[in-house]
C-alpha cells in the first residue's frame, strides 16, 4: 500500500484506501484508469466503489464523447477531506487567533517563522545534496511522509515543479495565508533555490503547484 493510503483514516480496506488516494491525486479518473492504477479488473474496482459512493466519499460523473455512450469518470467529494491528514487544524486556528488578539498579526508570523525554522533545522540534513533535482525529490518525500501527498514533475528547461494534493493546514491557510508564504521561504532555504508558487489548494486550486529554479536563473 502506498504512503498516500497510510495516511488515510477512517478504517477502510487498503484497496478502498488506494481508491481514495489515487483520487485525491487524480480527480475524474475512470473505471479503466482505477483498474489499471490499482492492478485489478474494471469488476473488482465496481466491487469497492458503492460503498464509497454511499457514504458520500466518491461521486461519479458522466463526460460525453464524440461516440457511444458517455464515459463514466470518479472524483472525491468535499466530504472526503476529513479523511486526509489535516494536522490538529482547529487547535493551531485557535492557537493562532489567540496570539493575533494579543500580540497582533505580527506575533502570528513570527510564530509560523519560528516553526520553518524549526523544520529546516530537523530536515536539512537530509537534503545536503549537491544536485537541485535530488533535493527536490528528496524534499516531496518529506512532504509526502507529512501528509501533503507531493510528487515532482519533469524538469522543464532546468527548472523543477513539486505538486501537493492534500494540505494539512489547508483550513489554517485560508485563515491566515501568510502561513503559504512562510513554507514557500522554507522550500527556499532547504533547496538553496528560487521557489514560485503557482497554484494553491487554500486559493481554491485542485493543487499546490511549486515551481523550482536554480538561484540565477532568469524568472
Amino acid at each position: 500500500m502506498s504512503n498516500d493510503a497510510d495516511a488515510l483514516s477512517g478504517g477502510y480496506t487498503s484497496t478502498k484506501q488506494e481508491i481514495l488516494a489515487i483520487l485525491k491525486r487524480h480527480p475524474g479518473e475512470s473505471l479503466a484508469q482505477l483498474a489499471s492504477e490499482l492492478g485489478i479488473s474494471k469488476a473488482g474496482v465496481l466491487g469497492h466503489l458503492p460503498p464509497l459512493e454511499s457514504e458520500g466519499l466518491v461521486e461519479r460523473s458522466y463526460l460525453a464523447g464524440h461516440v457511444g455512450r458517455p464515459r463514466v469518470v470518479f472524483r472525491l467529494t468535499d466530504r472526503a477531506a476529513a479523511l486526509f491528514p489535516q494536522g490538529y487544524t482547529e487547535m493551531s486556528i485557535c492557537a493562532l487567533e489567540f496570539i493575533e488578539r494579543r500580540l497582533g498579526r505580527t506575533g502570528v508570523v513570527q510564530l509560523l517563522q519560528e516553526r520553518a525554522h524549526e523544520l529546516e533545522d530537523r530536515h536539512r540534513p537530509r537534503l545536503d545534496l549537491p544536485r537541485l533535482g535530488d533535493r527536490v525529490e528528496e524534499l516531496a518525500r518529506i512532504r509526502t511522509e507529512g501528509g501533503y501527498m507531493a510528487e515532482t514533475g519533469a524538469p522543464k528547461r532546468g527548472s523543477f515543479e513539486i505538486r501537493e494534493h492534500n494540505c494539512p493546514i489547508l483550513a489554517l491557510a485560508g485563515r491566515f495565508p501568510e502561513a503559504c508564504e512562510t513554507e514557500r521561504r522554507m522550500f527556499e532555504t532547504l533547496l538553496h533555490a528560487r521557489v514560485d508558487v503557482e497554484h494553491r489548494l487554500a486559493a481554491g486550486d485542485s493543487v499546490c503547484r511549486f515551481s523550482v529554479h536554480a538561484r540565477g536563473a532568469r524568472p
